[in-house]
């Protein structure tokens, strides 16, 4: 299904999703593999094949970086320092992590709470999101199995750069917003060595910025919720991030209802109503931080909430497969 859309007085033929249609040419070269725990792809185009290689292969060792700092999986990293001192004491951190913990708090405070990098102390036992499981919790269980999660016991002392969890037991984790902030970097990488057009493509996080080797923009497809192999519309872009979250990611079948592996972290709960929520806007950070708590927030404030914020756009799917989307873009 193509959709004629306009956004800022531009009309677009809109698809959502994260496949970007390349045409590789002499000296358009694309690397991909696996980083972060998901598929990144990196294109970059110039007049020098040895120089796009090696272009890409700083932007690998970037996101590498990246990873290494922010993965709860890796036990010197910054964030593991910064969980085991849950309740005990602050840890002094880098700058960069700082000012990332610092904007994520800023979101959380947007979406009073949606969005939320003191996820990681969720309990686990009860989110298989595998066939195992067969049944939900019960409210209260699932309420209780969030108590740890709050945003507002991450507590940050900026004369120090350091970083205290106010209780024993929370964790932070930046799932939510670490293949965009990764993304956005990688680009800047590329950039700042003379790469004027290209992509990174984070997993379906998109930051792209120039033109392809034919000049034409790039073409960004996003995926039919219950097809994610098809697409329903395509959107040419030559300067900024899409970010699509959708309930087919991940998620269970109870009683023929599908239930995303996304938690809403005030009730504990799968988010409900919400099939698929596509962000554009200049940066693949924040593209990527505005998915999750548009689809745990809602269509009418989710888009509510969108359309106060300058030069961000949304495309909501519901679950009966209607579409919505922010002020600036209008179906024709």
């Amino acid at each position: 299904m193509l959709c004629p859309i306009k956004v800022n007085n531009e009309i677009f033929q809109i698809d959502v999703f994260s496949q970007i249609e390349f045409k590789l040419m002499l000296h358009n070269h694309t690397e991909s593999l696996k980083l972060m725990g998901n598929a990144f792809a990196f294109t970059a185009i110039h007049e020098s094949m040895d120089f796009c290689k090696q272009a890409v292969n700083a932007a690998i060792t970037e996101v590498q970086r990246i990873e290494n700092t922010l993965s709860t999986f890796k036990a010197d990293s910054e964030v593991n320092r910064i969980n085991e001192c849950a309740g005990i004491e602050t840890v002094k951190v880098s700058k960069e992590v700082f000012d990332l913990i610092s904007r994520s708090l800023n979101i959380s405070k947007l979406t009073q709470g949606a969005f939320d990098i003191s996820y990681g102390g969720v309990d686990k036992s009860l989110w298989n999101f595998d066939t195992t499981m067969t049944t939900l919790p019960s409210k209260e269980l699932a309420k209780k199995s969030v108590h740890l999660v709050n945003y507002k016991n991450i507590i940050l002392d900026a004369e120090n750069r350091a970083v205290l969890l106010a209780k024993k037991g929370m964790r932070i984790g930046f799932g939510g917003i670490g293949k965009g902030y990764a993304a956005e970097m990688a680009k800047q990488i590329m950039k700042s060595m003379g790469i004027n057009n290209g992509v990174v493509n984070a997993a379906g996080d998109l930051a792209v910025w120039g033109v392809q080797q034919d000049g034409k923009p790039w073409n960004i497809g996003i995926a039919i919720p219950d097809h994610k192999d098809k697409i329903f519309s395509k959107l040419t872009m030559t300067d900024g991030a899409i970010a699509t979250s959708g309930n087919y990611e991940k998620y269970i079948t109870i009683g023929d209802k599908r239930y995303s592996h996304t938690i809403d972290p005030r009730t504990g709960l799968p988010v409900q109503g919400i099939k698929s929520v596509s962000i554009i806007c200049p940066l693949a950070e924040l593209a990527d931080a505005l998915t999750t708590p548009v689809m745990v927030m809602g269509v009418e404030a989710g888009l509510n909430m969108i359309n106060q914020m300058n030069h961000v756009s949304a495309i909501i799917i519901d679950e009966s497969n209607r579409i919505f989307c922010s002020n600036d873009i209008k179906i024709n």
